[in-house]
């Protein structure tokens, strides 16, 4: 193991596990002792080779490949983890990774995904990259974090990451080697820039840094995209003193210990697994139950989920809202579920009839949160010890003051918002990034003095409970009155066919915007669109709430971590509302397609063919883009025509 003087390897610098039950814990806490004085680590390394001494074999990481209860796992301790580490941090220095160089990660939830991305951040900057996303995706995004390495699994049959990583390497000469981890045999001579990652780790060293120095608290250690899945991905970029702040608050206010074994499900490219079901564990000595390379995408992890926590004794898990009404459909059976203290979901708001679902069904407590990526990961919680209030996301975190503000027509600070009145949130603190990769994007995240401003609407009560209302972005806005679709939301996930609803606002050439649905069904429920409008029109709060339309969907469109994607919904919304006012042009067929366009934001593009779907002649052409300009132009979002 490799030695230190550090005082933190010798030394407990964790400090007592928290009991918060109101903001006035909070603030007791904040006054009884200085952060600096609370936390004594330098990096994210520090913190792993502390966790080795203290901890030893104990089990850091446990594997499941398969996602069953019945599996033999793979299992790797504290001790060896560091190690392992180490030898990650020497073997990328050693292929010439400097403190501001990346390692782009296209990698699944595995052992090796731990190990490399702590190893980066020890040696240079760690830059996971959703593997889902196309290739030129994550170029750009590899681009922007000035990668020099790129790791992936090696070739899988119906796996594409390798791949994408060769691809990418071979558009980005700065990318000097291509890490391949485990996979079938690739031929060397065709790709000269190749490196096997268990022939790095076995020749480097486990017992000292070579070839780099330790990082400090103020060096960049991470690179984490963020942005959805469409548009140019921001990097927002975290300190070690981020993380470090980010895991020791989480695992003080969660209250973890050497007893807890977290369930990991997230994916390892996101922040929330990364510290929730990472480092927070790590710093607290618990074991990681890492669920499967695909995580909660693997059906045998969610078919099984309730027998592995009765085997592993699993006492908490993070999840978000669509994770949690796929485990509603899964029958407890019997499981033994007495070991989970509770469930950490945020991500999106979470529906008042899922949290009564699943604390009905399980017995679980959830505990609701808070967070983004440009906030470490979290920054409030339902606090574990206290009432949880329904429709709240908690108070927010110890040392990390957060505020709610109005803004002016220019986005720019007005004054803050008083009590119970609704602002944008703000926060600042340990936990607070210092700003974008690319400082271009810098302009609309900060308001004020140095408070970042989420883009989230809230309000805070008189006790510091924060109750969000929706984005900025996402509000529907119907001739200039501001609809919450949260607020519809609520409703349709309340009928029991539904089992996930997202609203959002359609284009209307009168009032700009009207408020639409859309809905998948729970398994072997039957409804009907004129039945869920009715649902939802008498029990909305307000008449102009009232959906005009509610789509039926076979499969809600997510991010990767399973957030409802809105931009694709407002996509489908004006593909159909457009798609609708050219069955007028007779004799023509026309396709409607909207998505995002550099120049105007969002566009949707209109193609026209005659009804036999042969070409429109060249001379008609004119003339029926006048047409559609007189029947589309009456609406907000922007079109082009193309003829097919």
């Amino acid at each position: 193991m490799p030695t230190t003087t550090n005082p933190a390897a010798t030394r407990h610098p964790m400090g007592p596990r928290f009991r918060i039950a109101s903001i006035a814990d909070v603030e007791r806490i904040e006054t009884e002792m200085p952060l600096d004085q609370r936390l004594g680590f330098t990096s994210t390394y520090d913190v792993l080779r502390w966790a080795a001494m203290a901890y030893g074999d104990a089990p850091a990481i446990t594997h499941l490949s398969a996602g069953t209860a019945e599996e033999t796992p793979r299992e790797l301790g504290y001790a060896a983890f560091f190690e392992a580490v180490t030898r990650a941090a020497n073997a990328f220095a050693g292929l010439g990774l400097g403190r501001s160089d990346a390692v782009a990660m296209l990698m699944p939830n595995l052992p090796e995904t731990h190990i490399a991305l702590w190893g980066a951040e020890a040696a240079g900057i760690a830059a996971p990259i959703n593997p889902l996303l196309g290739i030129d995706q994550i170029v750009e995004i590899a681009e922007a974090a000035d990668a020099k390495l790129i790791l992936a699994p090696g070739p899988l049959p119906g796996l594409d990451l390798w791949e994408k990583a060769v691809a990418a390497a071979e558009r980005l000469p700065g990318i000097t080697a291509v890490i391949k981890v485990g996979g079938g045999p690739v031929d060397m001579a065709v790709h000269p820039k190749v490196k096997d990652w268990g022939a790095l780790l076995t020749a480097a060293p486990a017992d000292r840094p070579v070839g780099w120095s330790e990082p400090g608290p103020d060096d960049v250690c991470a690179y984490f995209h963020t942005g959805g899945t469409t548009g140019t991905p921001k990097l927002a970029r975290h300190l070690h003193r981020n993380e470090l702040y980010m895991g020791w608050i989480l695992s003080r206010v969660i209250g973890m210990s050497p007893a807890d074994c977290t369930l990991s499900g997230l994916p390892l490219f996101h922040v929330n697994a990364v510290h929730v079901t990472g480092l927070a564990p790590f710093m607290a000595g618990a074991r990681v139950l890492l669920a499967t390379p695909a995580g909660y995408r693997n059906p045998d992890l969610i078919r099984n989920f309730w027998k592995i926590v009765e085997r592993y004794r699993v006492t908490t898990f993070s999840s978000v809202p669509t994770v949690l009404t796929a485990l509603m459909q899964v029958p407890v059976a019997g499981a033994d579920l007495s070991s989970l203290r509770f469930a950490v979901v945020g991500a999106a708001p979470l529906p008042l009839e899922v949290i009564r679902g699943f604390e009905g069904l399980t017995g679980i407590k959830l505990l609701e949160g808070y967070g983004l990526t440009e906030g470490t990961c979290a920054s409030a919680v339902n606090p574990p010890y206290g009432e949880a209030l329904a429709g709240s996301v908690g108070i927010r975190f110890p040392y990390q003051p957060m505020k709610t503000v109005i803004l002016d027509a220019d986005g720019k600070l007005a004054r803050d918002a008083a009590v119970d009145e609704i602002g944008v949130l703000c926060l600042k603190g340990p936990n607070a990034i210092s700003g974008y990769k690319q400082s271009r994007f810098d302009a609309g995240l900060f308001v004020g003095d140095g408070w970042i401003s989420t883009g989230d609407l809230a309000r805070i009560d008189d006790q510091g409970r924060i109750f969000l209302v929706g984005r900025a972005k996402d509000l529907i806005i119907r001739g200039g009155h501001n609809i919450d679709p949260q607020s519809i939301e609520e409703v349709l996930h309340a009928h029991p066919a539904v089992a996930l609803a997202g609203a959002v606002g359609r284009p209307d050439a009168y009032a700009g915007e009207i408020p639409v649905a859309f809905v998948t069904l729970k398994p072997g429920a039957a409804a009907s669109s004129d039945e869920l409008v009715a649902w939802a029109r008498d029990r909305v709060p307000e008449r102009p709430a009232a959906p005009h339309e509610v789509i039926i969907l076979a499969e809600m469109p997510v991010t990767a971590i399973g957030k409802i994607f809105k931009p694709t919904l407002r996509q489908l919304a004006t593909d159909r509302v457009y798609a609708a006012e050219l069955a007028a042009l007779e004799g023509l067929a026309a396709t409607v397609k909207t998505g995002p366009d550099d120049r105007l934001g969002t566009c949707a593009v209109v193609t026209l063919t005659l009804d036999d779907g042969t070409p429109v002649p060249e001379d008609d052409r004119p003339a029926l883009v006048d047409r559609v300009e007189q029947i589309l132009g009456r609406f907000p979002v922007p079109h082009r025509v193309v003829f097919g």
